[in-house]
């Protein structure tokens, strides 16, 4: 005689969370690389860091690095996530738009940094969270 036994299976695990704790690691490694050029330059180097936006002239705060490196990085997580569901080359596609994203936002510097060694620290600023960010969530792309 057979008797029913119920059999508890759990989930096979996935690789989302793995992914997600990767993924806010960069956003994060990103935004830290930034925010070590702000204080390399301002504080301990002595720059002036102004930009230029639109006719005025802004201070550049930590606390503007901060937040702008994890909007611009968690916009790119988004759109990793995004070309994952819809194209089966998710990863070539998103690294093609991030360096062009990348070459286009250093326009903003540029332009804008008020004296030399602004531009160029928001120049490095720039190029610190691509240079992170870029490799970093590019290597979590599941296609």
């Amino acid at each position: 005689m057979k008797t029913a036994t119920t059999a508890t299976r759990s989930p096979a695990p996935t690789a989302r969370p793995g992914r997600r704790r990767r993924r806010s690691l960069a956003v994060l490694a990103a935004t830290a690389a930034t925010l070590v050029v702000w204080i390399v330059a301002v504080p301990l180097a002595g720059v002036d860091l102004v930009a230029r936006t639109g006719g005025a002239e802004q201070t550049v705060t930590p606390v503007a690095v901060g937040v702008a490196t994890l909007v611009v990085s968690l916009a790119g997580w988004g759109l990793l996530a995004l070309l994952e569901r819809f194209t089966a080359r998710a990863r070539a596609a998103w690294t093609v738009v991030a360096l062009m994203v990348l070459l286009v936002s250093l326009l903003g510097p540029l332009g804008g940094g008020v004296g030399a060694a602004a531009t160029l620290t928001l120049v490095g600023m720039h190029l610190a969270a691509g240079a992170v960010l870029i490799p970093l969530l590019a290597r979590t792309a599941g296609r």
